[in-house]
């Protein structure tokens, strides 16, 4: 009975934000029945384009971002690059100090690398590579830099809030206290440790003696549990344990500047939508059910799968926004969930324009 009513209620309350944002009906009556059945808090900005209807469901709440904040670095490099404060053709050598665990390729490959500012991009946004992400941070000025260019620029809500080694250095101190003061090289090397990742072995003179028994810490199996707990919980409830603080409609604002040129040169937008459009991530999200190119990036964590971009659409480019953190249930049927909602979205836009 209590979940019959509080299914009722997040109904209730997912209809009337709905109703409350949005004037059209239809698409807004069909977001918020389906969001009503995500195990999730969630929330979406659906924008066509063409015609300028919109309608979204939790759109200026914010969320964990996971990677979506990828995108803001993005656009700020190419601003650079346009005001030549930036070389897109310089090269940045990859170090042992440099990697950074979790997804991407760089760290797979031999140590010397050095690929273009340019690839580095690239690689931060079709493949979400970490390593390519925090070099990317630093060569746009920082965390604080960044947030200082999107309050002026008008987003008010999107902020990054930390750098990625950072939060994975305060999930370690919750094993022990010590591994605050962590440095980025040490972090990644415990977080590739805690997982058994082959990549330890080129950390390991760092953790002799001594520090021997910090490996020996987050190599146990309880503490391997309590580690991705708290992974799990603090990622999505704990603010300062996130990458980025984004909403659905300041995230779908960022997009539309990408897709109509406002933002960047016409060059510098036209290779960002080209980068998006070549995304390898999130496959089972906004284009799952599509026929059509989409353009889009993914966020993505133990209890979050974050996935924003432009579908190509027959009526029109369509920004799609949508975020779910603190996913209770099956994680693959989560992402089908945002696939299957993204296919009624498009359905309905093709379906308007072909009656008018």
């Amino acid at each position: 009975m209590y979940r019959v009513l509080l299914a009722f209620v997040m109904s209730l309350t997912l209809s009337t934000a709905v109703r409350a944002q949005s004037p059209n009906g239809d698409l807004a009556r069909l977001l918020a029945a389906d969001l009503a059945k995500y195990p999730a808090k969630a929330g979406v900005y659906v924008k066509n384009l063409r015609t300028g209807e919109e309608a979204m469901v939790n759109a200026d709440q914010g969320f964990s971002s996971a990677s979506v904040i990828k995108i803001p670095i993005m656009i700020r490099a190419f601003q650079l690059a346009d005001q030549h404060k930036l070389n897109l053709d310089e090269r940045v050598e990859i170090t042992r100090a440099t990697l950074r665990d979790g997804t991407g390729v760089y760290q797979y490959l031999d140590m010397g690398l050095k690929p273009t500012v340019r690839d580095l991009i690239t690689q931060m946004i079709i493949t979400s590579d970490n390593t390519a992400t925090d070099l990317m941070t630093t060569l746009v000025g920082g965390v604080d830099s960044l947030n200082t260019w999107l309050a002026v620029s008008g987003y008010t809500q999107t902020r990054m809030v930390s750098r990625g080694y950072e939060y994975r250095r305060k999930l370690l101190a919750v094993l022990n206290p010590e591994f605050a003061s962590l440095t980025a090289e040490e972090t990644t090397a415990l977080q590739y440790a805690a997982t058994d990742n082959p990549l330890f072995d080129l950390y390991a003179p760092l953790f002799s003696g001594e520090r021997a028994k910090w490996v020996a810490l987050v190599r146990d199996p309880a503490q391997r549990a309590k580690l991705a707990d708290a992974r799990s919980r603090l990622t999505v409830r704990d603010r300062s344990y996130w990458l980025g603080n984004m909403t659905p409609r300041e995230t779908a604002r960022l997009l539309e500047g990408i897709e109509r040129g406002t933002l960047a040169s016409a060059s510098a937008s036209a290779t960002m939508r080209t980068m998006l459009r070549r995304q390898q991530l999130g496959v089972r999200r906004i284009p799952h059910y599509l026929d059509v190119p989409v353009a889009h990036k993914t966020g993505d964590g133990p209890t979050i799968a974050n996935d924003v971009g432009m579908v190509y659409a027959r009526s029109g480019t369509v920004l799609i926004a949508f975020f779910t953190n603190d996913i209770t249930g099956q994680y693959g049927e989560a992402e089908d969930m945002i696939g299957r909602t993204s296919r009624k979205i498009i359905d309905y836009f093709d379906r308007v324009s072909a009656a008018r």
